[in-house]
């Protein structure tokens, strides 16, 4: 595995410097959520690595401001967020 950086956050994603990586890991919450939040737009996955369990969401979180209105989200974003929870919670079985 090929690790670089540190980098910027705001330098980072503002000049796309993203889009040369596989992954990003962010230190704090915010250096990466928030931009993640604001590019993936429903095709983003949320991994929190270092907990006793596996922990994903999709990019647009819960979407409690939605549930139960007739307005609709993307299946795409719930989709890719539980492939990731499969193959991540299969390989912590192994």
């Amino acid at each position: 595995m090929l690790v670089v950086g540190p980098f910027s956050a705001d330098g980072f994603f503002a000049r796309q410097q993203y889009e040369k990586f596989d992954a990003v890991l962010a230190m704090y919450h915010d250096q990466g959520l928030i931009p993640f939040k604001s590019l993936a737009i429903g095709e983003g996955v949320n991994y929190t690595a270092g907990l006793p369990v596996v922990r994903t969401s999709p990019d647009h979180g819960t979407a409690f401001d939605i549930a139960g209105k007739t307005k609709l989200i993307t299946p795409l974003s719930w989709l890719l967020f539980m492939n990731v929870l499969i193959l991540l919670t299969a390989e912590a079985a192994i």
